[in-house]
């Protein structure tokens, strides 16, 4: 408790929710509420122990089927009909996530640890696996059933950030969480969070992982003071 600090919403339903005092980072997506594919991202940087904005806002694709609470850093109360994330129920989690890392299809350089992909590249969304939930190279399975290439033949993960949503890797919980390019405008996602190349790479060259962004992503509640 020591190490956090309260960052308060007013008018929310959530009360104060808890933020590292490390982080001096955050991306904060606000949607209208679970049934949403739609919702406005907000960067803010802490300076002299006060959140200011960052950039305007962003306008961002969530999934086809709105949101549903995720596991992330903190336990959100929450009430039993909210809906939960679940793997391939079209959902992007809810809650407060750290940022893992950037992936990209180019040599890139950023503040930032980041994977330079190639076609080996695979995220293994089988919950069986042990490696559910990971990002792993190899030419050949080895024990998952399903994962997703990395190294597509689109653009959307041309540029992207590791969301870290089920780090435990719970079992069906939901894998593979990226902030990654939009398919087109408007366009939903299959769980990630998307916006257009030109604003998810102004983001990715203002993120600095010494300063421990995190991602806050909830239905609209209020508004940050």
């Amino acid at each position: 408790m020591k190490q956090l600090l309260f960052l308060l919403l007013a008018y929310t339903l959530y009360a104060d929710i808890l933020i590292p005092k490390q982080s001096k980072q955050l991306l904060v997506v606000q949607a209208d509420g679970f049934d949403t594919s739609q919702a406005s991202l907000q960067a803010y940087e802490k300076n002299d122990g006060r959140w200011n904005k960052v950039f305007k806002p962003i306008k961002v694709n969530l999934g086809k089927n709105g949101l549903g609470w995720g596991e992330g850093e903190l336990d959100f109360e929450h009430k039993e009909t909210e809906p939960l994330k679940f793997e391939g129920d079209g959902k992007a989690p809810a809650g407060l996530f750290s940022l893992d890392g950037f992936f990209g299809y180019e040599k890139r350089e950023f503040d930032f640890p980041y994977l330079q992909l190639n076609t080996q590249d695979i995220c293994v969304d089988d919950s069986n696996s042990t490696q559910y939930n990971q990002l792993v190279r190899t030419k050949e399975t080895q024990g998952y059933k399903s994962y997703e290439v990395m190294q597509r033949k689109d653009n959307l993960y041309e540029l992207g950030i590791l969301v870290g949503h089920n780090k435990k890797r719970l079992k069906k919980r939901g894998s593979c969480i990226f902030v990654h390019i939009e398919r087109s405008e408007n366009s939903p996602t299959s769980g990630c969070t998307s916006m257009k190349k030109e604003e998810l790479l102004k983001l990715m060259k203002w993120l600095d992982h010494t300063k421990k962004p995190l991602l806050l992503q909830l239905p609209r509640k209020g508004t940050f003071h």
